[in-house]
């Protein structure tokens, strides 16, 4: 007869030995077996779905980057056009300025006691730095005569017949042109010699 103090021996028994019991296994077929592969198909599923997700925010990504660097490239190229303008723009404002102080020099050199005096090198001092700041912003001045005629650089507003210079050359600068080719702010005004009767 058994006591109350023994433990039973039957837990205790190894689940291999006959008449142990035994732990159920899962099968195929049974809902433990069906919940673990319906567990497995979901996050087979939500990997597939966060792998796409992830090549769809590459992807986005990507072209984000490529946008950015087209504006930047964009901008870049306003940027320096903008420039140009407004240095063209300043520069053109500035002609009128530097074709009255030329007036000035001219009308002070007609005069013979003028030609020394202290205000005239000034003035033409002014004017050499005036003609420097315009070179050096790409609008060098163009005022020679003795050469052929260039629609490019030239504008004719008179025709000199009777001279000695062989026609289509430019006799005088009326006004002087800046700049050259297509960073010209003004063409030179010009007399050319006309065809000999």
């Amino acid at each position: 007869m058994a006591t109350q103090q023994e433990p039973d021996r039957r837990a205790e028994r190894n689940p291999d030995e006959p008449g142990a019991a035994r732990p159920e296994r899962e099968t195929e077929g049974t809902p433990a077996a069906e919940g673990a592969q319906a567990d497995a198909s979901a996050a087979e599923t939500a990997l597939v779905e966060a792998a796409a997700e992830l090549a769809a925010a590459e992807d986005r990504w990507k072209r984000a980057m490529a946008d950015l660097d087209n504006l930047r490239k964009r901008y870049a190229r306003e940027l320096a056009r903008e420039r140009e303008a407004e240095r063209e723009r300043v520069a053109s404002a500035f002609l009128p300025v530097l074709d009255n102080l030329e007036r000035a020099l001219e009308h002070a050199g007609s005069d013979a006691a003028y030609d020394q005096d202290a205000l005239v090198r000034g003035l033409r001092s002014v004017r050499e730095q005036a003609l420097g700041v315009l070179a050096a912003l790409g609008y060098p001045r163009q005022d020679e005569a003795g050469v052929p005629f260039d629609p490019a650089r030239h504008e004719a507003v008179s025709v000199e017949e009777e001279t000695e210079a062989a026609p289509g050359t430019v006799v005088r600068v009326l006004h002087p042109g800046y700049g050259e080719g297509e960073r010209q702010l003004r063409p030179a005004a010009v007399a050319v010699a006309g065809k000999r009767e």
